[in-house]
This record gives C-alpha cells, sequence and structure tokens, in this order.
C-alpha cells in the first residue's frame, strides 16, 4: 500500500515571522556570513583547481581535511578531533586521498604502533597548486572590493586567528 503524504503547509504569518527573523540574524552575524563566504570560495577554489589542473577528482570533503595536517604528519585520532568527525569518516577521506596520491600513512617516529598521515610528493605539489588558485580569488578579489579592504580584512581574520590560537 502506498502511503501519500500531504505537501508542507505554506510559510503562514508565524512561520513568516521566524524565517524573517532568522535571516535577519543570519545577516547581522559576521560570522554567519564568513562561515558562508568560506564555503564559497572552498567551492569555488575546488571547481578552479579542477579545471585548471585537470584534477576534478578532489572534493570538498577532501579539502576540509588538508589544512589540518602538518607536513610532518598527523595521526588519524587527532585529525578526527580537530575535524569532529570519526575516526571512521576520517579514514574513508584519507584512503580516497591516498588513491589519488596525495596522501600518505607512515610509521610514527614517536610511537612505531602508530601511523601517521602525511603529504606525499604530488600531494606537497597540489598543496602549492592549490595556494596558487587561492592567490588568484584573492587578486580578484581585491580588484572586486579593492586593495585597502582586502588588506584590512586579512588583518583583522590574522588577529581573530591569533586571538583563537591562543
Amino acid at each position: 500500500m502506498v502511503k501519500i503524504t500531504k505537501p508542507p503547509a505554506p510559510v503562514n504569518g508565524a512561520g513568516r515571522d521566524y524565517a524573517a527573523r532568522l535571516d535577519h540574524a543570519k545577516h547581522q552575524s559576521t560570522f554567519q556570513v564568513l562561515f558562508k563566504v568560506a564555503r564559497l570560495l572552498d567551492e569555488t577554489a575546488v571547481a578552479r583547481f579542477a579545471a585548471k589542473h585537470q584534477r576534478p577528482e578532489l572534493r570538498r570533503s577532501h579539502t576540509s581535511l588538508l589544512p589540518h595536517i602538518a607536513l610532518e604528519g598527523t595521526r588519524i585520532t587527532e585529525l578526527s578531533q580537530r575535524l569532529g568527525i570519526t575516526k571512521q569518516a576520517v579514514s574513508q577521506l584519507v584512503d580516497d586521498l591516498e588513491q589519488l596520491g596525495v596522501l600518505a600513512r607512515v610509521p610514527d617516529p614517536d610511537d612505531l604502533r602508530a601511523r601517521r598521515v602525511v603529504f606525499t610528493e604530488r600531494g606537497r605539489q597540489g598543496l602549492l597548486e592549490g595556494l596558487q588558485v587561492l592567490q588568484e580569488l584573492e587578486a580578484e578579489a581585491a580588484r572586486d572590493i579593492g586593495k585597502q579592504r582586502m588588506a584590512g580584512l586579512r588583518e583583522a581574520l590574522l588577529a581573530l586567528l591569533a586571538k583563537l590560537e591562543a
């Protein structure tokens, strides 16, 4: 037997009021805007990297992992904590990137029972290529909003980063 469900009710007065308040609150939140800008920049950078380097296999889920890997390597458990996802989910991302030749698992010199995730030569080259794409996007943004505003944004973000890392 097929169960037929009703479509959701249209947003009425109370729902519209909530939606308007929510939209206003999102618009007023600098960090909400920052999250949205970060997502859109990530999408744009991944697409541009894929087009420029003919490597469409890199996904946004992969790019969320990459900044958390130290050049000397990082354990899966630490990556899991940094990303706030399970070790199994991190392992799947690492598996994907290993198959692409970007990452490798190597023995941890501090504990030979453990393994660290490190960048391969291809992965290190990809980081440089990815940073080049980001520099291009920054230059475009500076043309669009002005060099002074971009410099101010960088200064503010560096100050915020220092505060959050302290």
